[in-house]
This record gives C-alpha cells, sequence and structure tokens, in this order.
C-alpha cells in the first residue's frame, strides 16, 4: 500500500501541496482531479521523488520513500514509473530503443551506452509495443509518430520497467479524442493485466469517471473530495473547477468499463507469454 502521511510542498510563501493524507490501495486506478495549479503534478512529482517534499512522507509498504537516496532511490523510480503529458521520449531514436530506455536499471551502465540489449529486453520491450497496437513501428524514429502513438510508446517504456505503480500526469492532454480513449485504454489495460496501480491527473471528469476507481479532488494543495465519480456533486465540483465546473462537470451517466478482478502477475512473464 502507499500511504502519504500529511506531504507538503512550498515554494517560497506559496504551498503548492498543503498537508495532504492518502492511502492507495494496490491494483487500483485512481484520478487525481482539478484545475490548473491545484497541485496535482506537484503531488505525483513528489511521489516519484522529481520534488522532494518540504514536510510529511511517503510510505510504501512500511519503506520510507522520502528517506531513500542515491541507488535506493533509482531503484524506487523504477517501482514507481512516471508518464509525462510531454511524452519525454528522444526523438531521434527509434521506438524500440525509446522502449529499451525503460530497462536502464536493469542492465550494466556500458551495455546500455554500447545499446548491447539482451534478447530477453528486446522480446520484453517488442511485447510491451505489441499490447498496444505498436509492434510494426519499432524500427520508426519516435518523432515520426502522431501524439497518441508517442504516448503509448511512453506507456510500454514504462511497463518494461515492471513498475508496482504508474504514475501519469495529465497523459491526455494534448490529443484528440480517439487518441485520448486509445491511451486511457493503454493505461486501463495495464492496471487490469498486470495489477499495477495507476494514478492519474486528469482535467476531464467525463474521463475520470469512466475509468477510475477512485477520485481525488485537489484545490489549492488540499484535497477537498475523494470518493468514487457517482458521489461527485456539483457543489465539489464547483469547489474544485470554480468557473470552469460547467465545463467539466459530466451532467449524464458516464461510461462504465467492465473491470475484471485479475490476480497481480509478473510483467515479464505475462509480457513475454
Amino acid at each position: 500500500m502507499l500511504v502519504v502521511e500529511n506531504l507538503t510542498r512550498q515554494y517560497g510563501a506559496r504551498r503548492a501541496v498543503d498537508g495532504v493524507s492518502l492511502s492507495i490501495e494496490r491494483g487500483s486506478f485512481v484520478g487525481v482531479i482539478g484545475r490548473s495549479g491545484a497541485g496535482k503534478s506537484t503531488l505525483l512529482r513528489m511521489l516519484n521523488r522529481l520534488a522532494d517534499p518540504t514536510g510529511g512522507r511517503i510510505l510504501y509498504d512500511g519503506t520510507d520513500v522520502t528517506r531513500l537516496r542515491g541507488r535506493a532511490l533509482r531503484a524506487w523510480r523504477a517501482r514507481c514509473a512516471m508518464i509525462f503529458q510531454q511524452f519525454n521520449l528522444v526523438g531521434r531514436l527509434d521506438v524500440m530503443t525509446n522502449v529499451l530506455m525503460g530497462r536502464l536499471d536493469q542492465v550494466p551502465a556500458h551495455r546500455s551506452l554500447l545499446k548491447l540489449w539482451s534478447e530477453e529486453d528486446r522480446a520484453l520491450a517488442l511485447a510491451a509495443l505489441e499490447n498496444f497496437d505498436m509492434g510494426g513501428f519499432a524500427a520508426n524514429r519516435a518523432d515520426q509518430l502522431s501524439g497518441g502513438q508517442q504516448q503509448r510508446v511512453a506507456i510500454a517504456r514504462a511497463l518494461v520497467q515492471e513498475p508496482e505503480i504508474i504514475l501519469a500526469d495529465e497523459p491526455v492532454a494534448s490529443l484528440d479524442p480517439r487518441n485520448t480513449r486509445l491511451v486511457m485504454d493503454a493505461l486501463a489495460d495495464a492496471n487490469r493485466r498486470y495489477g499495477i496501480t495507476v494514478l492519474c491527473n486528469l482535467h476531464s471528469l467525463d474521463l475520470a469517471r469512466a475509468y477510475c476507481d477512485r477520485l481525488i479532488g485537489l484545490s489549492e494543495g488540499r484535497v477537498v473530495f475523494d470518493g468514487r465519480g457517482f458521489d461527485l456533486t456539483e457543489d465539489v465540483a464547483r469547489t474544485l473547477y470554480g468557473l470552469e465546473a460547467g465545463e467539466v462537470m459530466d451532467r449524464g451517466e458516464p461510461e462504465t468499463r467492465p473491470r475484471p478482478m485479475r490476480a497481480p502477475i509478473r510483467h515479464a512473464e505475462a509480457l513475454s507469454a
């Protein structure tokens, strides 16, 4: 279980995240919602330790993540993979190499620098791409792909890390509706198929209700809502989004997706099956 205790991040006089406390169950798909500047990205970056908390603790299965340094911190970042809005791929490199970069923590530095990837690593990377219908693009340069394709490559790269948690920071913010669905389906598949815990920052309540088991609403760095999508009232939406509430509040019945419970399995075995 991932536990956050009174987590705070301060920039000068402003608190981007202000005393957040949460417990996240293994295998859940959690949407973090709120307007821009609410603290969503800062929260996820602290969980991955890309930003250090000003106060509070992050615990995972009893380990104090906020105290990790050096190799232990690098190992945590492999277990807690990050997916960014900007994809963070190396455009001049081919898709396969971009995905294999997710194995950097698993191989000696000299092998990765010389691109001496093992056959097992290559098979794992190709299987991850094929899971998201991207196997045929393995030899393409990453900058030749559409935004939705690049984001699916980024998810494949995260998967080959064999993470226990995926943190997705506004992964569909710059995508059209079709690619938005493809990327969200890819995250939902990673969650269901491998039992990976997913925390996903989203602006759209429609998407959040359709895909997430649980919603956490942030406003001015504080948790103001924690529950399921159908518990989110218009009053809470106005607290979260202010004048934007009318644009993001889904007034119809949200799309429901079957979420069969599957026991978590080892990623490498599943990808190579």
